[in-house]
């Protein structure tokens, strides 16, 4: 038996509750039906249906957002290394069944099982960093003046929203969910409706590894209705959301009533700078890497190559031989690197940019058109011949779509690159170190790498500029914004204190 085989078999053996009895939402510990019935999840891969999930409303949100509320006083003030030992075993329940999410996160998305098989792990190395950050989240300081002994602390902001994307799911619903565990928060989880499978599983995994009631609720449902009442809700303190721009801004809108606190993880356009001194073969790994892994559906990749003209033909003739031999094919077959699109909207969207490259004067160097017969497979793509002000160049298309523009000087490529919108990432390739000094200090980008694609350390920083986003993930970044700091000044003696209306 093949390996695709095997997986697909297990697959359907993982499958065969949610045909039965779909997915529910999660509020307080229950299963609870949606408020307006169920919708159902499709798989890219076949267009096949999975399951029903259920519709969740407004009043679900409310609901969930009431027991987070009652949950919170009780998870708070639990001891932290009690709190800790719940994370660690959150942790080791994802690595248990870590086989069962990828291959419902393939299923799901259509990421290929060779990025997705590292992917639950990655959540639980999320969990079990924040764990042993969690007896020192609340430490502050010690800043003495000349009367008072002043110290700061850190308490949990409250209950929290958290909307995830559907691109990698259960990863990045980890990398917001622990965090705010970790800080003494209760939280209430609307996932992306077109990826819901594996958020079911979160919820049940830390159920059982002893998350009490309502410190994780899973309201499943669209963001005109679910994600707005989440937004709205006066019990709710903060929003963490991964996704588009324009939704991030739609965000900031709808929790303005309630002056609610927002971590927004948004779109990018990122660019990846080849100087004619770079180590050529470490930066066609990683320019491939970048924008073509994961399907090209991740806010950090480098889908705009800015490429030094006086290698431009040799890099350009490597680069299409390359992608032309990436394999398209079923996501759970080991060998395959790029997977379907994650729907047929989707689908659309992207390959709508296949006729905007042509009508604005580019060239389809490779791919540019679907692949096979069933699914919302697409071919690796890549533009040549572009320039920076193209559609193709400014709006983020993410998918595998990567267009190559040329540029002379070290000035131009720097104002190429900050030519955008967003300001997520860069990915610099330079032998000079002194360029590299100058070139990032002026790139407007929240995140850059220089010599190597994105290697993600969990205590740095993570965030962007501009349009792609507010706030910082990441170590203590993430426990500033789910929680509060609070300040405190103790007299160190009999200080004179100015008397009113004294006689």
């Amino acid at each position: 038996m093949s390996q695709l085989d095997s997986n697909i078999g297990k697959l359907d053996g993982y499958l065969a509750r949610f045909r039965d009895t779909g997915i529910r939402n999660r509020i307080a510990g229950a299963d609870v039906a949606g408020g307006a019935g169920v919708f159902q999840t499709i798989s890219p891969v076949d267009k096949s249906v999975i399951c029903d999930v259920a519709h969740g409303t407004a009043a679900d949100i409310d609901a969930a957002a009431q027991a987070a509320q009652q949950a919170f006083a009780e998870w708070r003030d639990l001891p932290a290394v009690q709190r800790k030992k719940i994370l660690i075993r959150i942790a080791e329940g994802i690595e248990a069944r870590a086989e069962e999410i990828a291959l419902c996160e393939c299923w799901d998305t259509g990421q290929a099982y060779k990025f997705m098989s590292k992917a639950a792990l990655r959540g639980a190395e999320n969990f079990r960093y924040f764990a042993d950050q969690v007896v020192q989240a609340r430490d502050g300081q010690h800043l003495q003046s000349p009367t008072l002994m002043n110290v700061t602390t850190r308490v949990p902001i409250g209950p929290v929203g958290v909307i995830t994307p559907w691109n990698t799911p259960f990863m990045l619903s980890t990398w917001k969910i622990a965090p705010a565990l970790a800080a003494g928060c209760t939280v209430v989880h609307k996932p992306a409706e077109a990826s819901p499978l594996t958020a079911r599983l979160l919820v049940e995994i830390a159920e059982e590894a002893g998350l009490p009631p309502g410190v994780l609720n899973t309201v499943n449902g669209f963001g005109d209705e679910a994600g707005k009442a989440l937004c709205e809700h006066p019990a709710i303190r903060a929003i963490a959301f991964v996704g588009e721009s324009r939704t991030g801004s739609l965000i900031t809108k709808q929790g303005a009533d309630t002056l609610k606190r927002n971590h927004l993880e948004l779109g990018g356009k990122n660019p990846v700078i080849v100087f004619e001194d770079a180590d050529l073969e470490r930066a066609l790994d990683a320019v491939i890497f970048m924008i073509y892994s994961i399907n090209g559906e991740r806010c950090t990749s480098s889908s705009r190559l800015l490429i030094q003209d006086s290698i431009r033909d040799d890099f350009e003739a490597r680069l299409i031989a390359r992608v032309n031999n990436i394999k398209v094919g079923h996501p759970l077959d080991p060998t395959t690197e790029i997977g379907p699109l994650v729907s047929e909207e989707h689908f659309n969207k992207v390959t709508s940019y296949f006729d905007i490259a042509a009508q604005e004067g580019a060239t389809i160097a490779a791919g540019g058109e679907p692949f096979g017969d069933e699914g919302y497979f697409i071919r690796p793509t890549l533009f040549t011949d572009a320039r920076n002000d193209m559609r193709i160049a400014q709006e983020e298309i993410f998918g595998p779509v990567l267009t190559s523009i040329p540029f002379t000087t070290e000035e131009e490529a720097l104002a190429l690159a900050n030519d955008t919108a967003y300001g997520l990432t860069g990915y610099l390739w330079t032998n000079d170190l002194t360029r590299a000094l100058r070139f990032t200090d002026r790139l407007e980008a929240g995140m850059i790498w220089v010599n190597s694609e994105n290697v993600r350390h969990l205590p740095t920083p993570f965030g962007g500029v501009k349009a792609s986003g507010i706030g910082r993930d990441g170590g203590d970044w993430s426990f500033e914004f789910y929680m509060e700091q609070k300040h405190i000044g103790f007299a160190t003696g009999s200080h004179k204190i100015t008397k009113l209306g004294a006689l």
